[in-house]
Formats: structure tokens, C-alpha cells, sequence
């Protein structure tokens, strides 16, 4: 479970087994108030979420486009290492 970044308090991690066959390039948020699955393409947008409120969904709406590109790179390194 490979943590890409932390940002207050919230842990964006992906799992080293994301499905077989693989699903598209995503980031999981999760903390002690929630969990929440938000997809990069098509659109950035909230997957499946649990606990978290609207406001905070749109924060990490926002959080994971500021990150985007440290994402997607920590995605396409750990899964062309497999």
C-alpha cells in the first residue's frame, strides 16, 4: 500500500493490487473522519466516499488535482516495477 503523499491529516495511498485487470489510474484518501476512492481520468472525481461531507470531497477534489502529477508517476513507477 504505497502512501504518495499526506496532507492534513489524510493518507493518498493506492493498494499494490488494484484489480485484476487492473482499474484505471486512481488515489485512495483515507483518515479518521473518512475514506474516499477518487478516479484521475477520465475527470478527477469521487469514486465511493464514507464519511466525509460534501465540503471536504471537494477538498479532495482539489488536493488531488494540486497533486496530479506526483500521482500518476508514483502509479505508473510502482506498477512497472509488477
Amino acid at each position: 500500500m504505497p502512501t504518495v503523499f499526506r496532507y492534513k491529516g489524510i493518507r493518498f495511498f493506492f493498494y499494490s493490487n488494484e484489480g485484476d485487470p487492473r482499474e484505471r489510474i486512481h488515489i485512495h484518501a483515507e483518515s479518521g473522519e473518512g475514506e474516499a476512492k477518487v478516479w484521475l481520468y477520465p475527470e478527477i472525481r469521487i469514486a465511493r466516499s464514507a464519511g466525509y461531507n460534501r465540503k471536504q470531497l471537494s477538498e479532495l477534489v482539489k488536493v488531488v488535482a494540486e497533486h496530479f502529477e506526483e500521482i500518476e508517476r508514483a502509479w505508473n513507477e510502482h506498477f512497472r516495477q509488477r
